[in-house]
């Protein structure tokens, strides 16, 4: 059993990033990640995708972000920690009460690019939001990468973790993601076999060419890659097909292995 999750709302209004819409989607994932309005995403849209998961049995996550519209949050701001999580915090907050308006909760919290990379080596940073969200909402998932400083000072925290997997990227052998875009489209087969091999045996090639470790509880696609569309139904079709089901990151975590 894994989640799979996909990052919604990224646009504004009732424009979106990339080519897919939020709505076609939503029908290929068990947990969405809402844009909340920094990086992308404005109350109008927050207020559209939250309707949506409802509709569709979608868990619902928020996905905060740097302060920074113009470069979709992929550039890192200097700010102190202090304020970063104050901003993390406000934006969790707004997609929460958008939660409570449609009768749902929020599931999970999962920064977006260049805050969830930095939090991910930030002990200081990690640390903040790991106290910020035990006092805000102590039940709320954290989605994080295995062997992250947020992964683990967020379970020293007592707060409980999901780990992820990229469907659309590629890793290196420390088990990083590496960021640079590949010269050729995704092919959606090749992704979905990967994510399949990943369910059954664990390991994931690097580009390296040689085969790691790694662990995770929820699969992640992005709304922004090139073939998003074709690469979800890809990989969900794979996961079915190899008997793997597919169910929201709560009920994953939740049970035993």
């Amino acid at each position: 059993m894994v989640d799979l999750n996909c990052d919604l709302g990224e646009g504004y209004g009732h424009w979106t990033l990339g080519e897919a819409a939020d709505d076609v989607l939503m029908d290929l994932i068990s947990s969405a990640n809402v844009a909340t309005g920094f990086h992308a995403g404005d109350p109008n849209l927050m207020d559209r995708v939250v309707r949506l998961a409802v509709e569709r049995g979608v868990a619902l996550g928020a996905h905060p972000g740097y302060r920074d519209l113009q470069g979709f949050g992929r550039r890192v701001i200097q700010a102190k920690p202090e304020e970063l999580v104050n901003d993390i915090l406000y934006q969790v907050g707004a997609l929460r009460e958008f939660a409570r308006r449609h009768g749902t909760r929020l599931q999970h919290v999962k920064l977006h690019g260049a805050l969830y990379m930095e939090a991910a080596r930030d002990e200081g940073l990690s640390h903040l939001l790991a106290e910020a969200l035990l006092k805000s909402s102590p039940e709320t998932l954290v989605f994080c990468m295995d062997g992250s400083k947020t992964c683990a000072i967020a379970r020293d925290a007592g707060l409980p973790v999901v780990r992820e997997f990229y469907a659309d990227r590629d890793y290196d052998r420390s088990g990083s993601i590496v960021f640079a875009r590949r010269m050729r489209p995704l092919d959606p087969a090749e992704v979905a076999e990967k994510c399949v091999r990943a369910c059954q045996e664990g390991k994931v090639r690097t580009v390296e060419d040689e085969d790691i470790d790694i662990a995770f509880d929820s699969i992640c696609f992005h709304s922004d890659t090139p073939g998003a569309l074709a690469i979800g139904t890809a990989v969900r079709d794979a996961l079915l097909a190899a008997g793997i089901r597919i169910a929201a990151a709560a009920e994953v975590v939740a049970t035993p292995a």
